[in-house]
């Protein structure tokens, strides 16, 4: 099947999931998303479409769709619609499990994914219609499609479907694919985003309200924003930019909790430098246990990115770090979570291999080595990937995981570069 027809068969399933949505006893709407900016355009995108729907939105940013929080979650509510932006599509049958019938749940995600057993719980993920999430489709693009099969008005949306088509892993390669391509020229079309070129490189830009931004420059700061002010209203900073326009004074609040990041991150480095790194065969990590509060556990896989090329690291090795999950999740209150985050990622020149298939992808080991230990793996690409794992079993996750990864790589015919 060739992308136009995945693509097909794909909007006539949103299609029906809208019309199940439309024919549900309820217009109370719980929306889940993401805090990066794939998330946190997905979540904007719809915020705004649900609303002008009609339905009563209850919206909610989240790192991981945790499951001590899904429980809590489905717990408490029932006879309502549950939505999931930019994450759960791996994890649907858990949640059918914990749902247990009891909401219409739909999961827009791009990430590898999992069918889902119960016709409660609706899997619109594109990787189960043979699209790839890490180069074909965003979930700010997965969120726009099903956005617009609800109303077309909604297409004015477009560029903030592009900007998270850009964010999210898709300028690796200095190209915008597919999808995400065509959703981009589309908001050129619309005025609301242009194209430029600086040194023979394709530039972005978009238009929020009253201010131009290069994409490219722009969505690292909106990451902060979710990131490092996860528990500080960041992810509702960073949906009033999308939805409300950018602004000196938005731009400001960012700058602070930039200078939150960039001064434990600075600390972090050097205790990296002086011993803190720890070597497993052909992976490279280091913990940094709570040492990055009050950031959110988005950051390790932000340091992760930021340090990747570094010098005094191995670029032929997969890169990991560990972050302790709090027990604080906001809008939930405290749930007991005992966990620790992983976040993998590697240098150009290891992506590289993993793009050509001479190295395995992270989404191809690491959710098996955390699911042998009984930890919980959700959103993975090839090149980025997190789970977690219940603290004190870091050491462990890292054995087994390079255990998997070996059997991979020997199931690949031993390449190694």
């Amino acid at each position: 099947m060739d992308l136009s027809d995945a693509m097909e068969k794909y909007l006539k399933d949103i299609r029906g999931g809208i019309e199940k949505m439309k024919r549900y006893g309820s217009k109370e709407l719980i929306l889940l998303h993401h805090n990066d900016s794939d998330g946190l355009t997905s979540g904007s995108i719809l915020l705004k479409a649900f609303k002008r729907a009609g339905f009563s939105v209850s919206r909610f940013s989240l790192e991981k769709p945790y499951p001590a929080v899904l429980e809590k979650l489905f717990a408490e509510n029932s006879g309502k619609i549950v939505v999931f932006a930019d994450f759960a599509g791996k994890i649907a049958p858990i949640i059918a499990e914990i749902n247990r019938g009891r909401n219409l749940v739909l999961l827009l995600d791009h990430h590898r994914a999992e069918p889902s057993p119960d016709e409660s719980v609706l899997n619109l993920d594109p990787d189960l219609y043979g699209l790839r999430g890490d180069r074909d489709i965003s979930a700010s693009v997965v969120c726009y499609y099903f956005a617009v099969e609800l109303d077309k008005a909604n297409r004015d949306l477009v560029h903030i479907a592009a900007f998270g088509g850009i964010a999210d892993f898709y300028y690796l390669d200095r190209k915008v694919h597919s999808f995400n391509r065509l959703c981009f020229e589309e908001a050129v079309k619309s005025g609301l985003m242009r194209s430029g070129s600086t040194g023979g490189e394709e530039r972005f830009y978009i238009t929020l309200g009253e201010m131009e931004a290069d994409v490219v420059d722009f969505y690292p700061l909106l990451d902060i924003a979710g990131g490092v002010g996860f528990y500080n209203g960041g992810p509702e900073l960073g949906i009033s930019i999308l939805l409300e326009g950018l602004t000196a004074e938005k731009l400001e609040k960012i700058e602070k909790l930039k200078k939150i990041k960039d001064s434990l991150f600075a600390q972090e480095l050097e205790t990296l430098k002086k011993g803190g790194l720890h070597d497993t065969g052909n992976i490279q990590w280091f913990d940094i246990k709570e040492r990055f509060s009050p950031m959110g556990v988005k950051m390790i896989g932000v340091f992760c990115e930021e340090i990747a090329e570094l010098d005094f690291l191995d670029h032929g090795k997969y890169l990991a770090g560990f972050q302790m999950i709090p027990d604080t999740v906001p809008g939930f209150g405290t749930v007991k979570m005992g966990q620790t985050k992983i976040s993998m990622r590697s240098s150009s020149e290891l992506s590289k291999k993993i793009i050509d298939k001479k190295m395995p992808g992270m989404s191809d080991f690491l959710p098996e080595a955390t699911n042998n230990l009984g930890g919980f793996a959700d959103a993975c690409h090839s090149i980025a990937a997190a789970t977690t794992i219940n603290a004190g079993r870091e050491s462990e996750l890292m054995d087994e995981t390079q255990k998997v990864l070996e059997s991979k790589m020997k199931k690949n015919g031993g390449l190694n570069g």
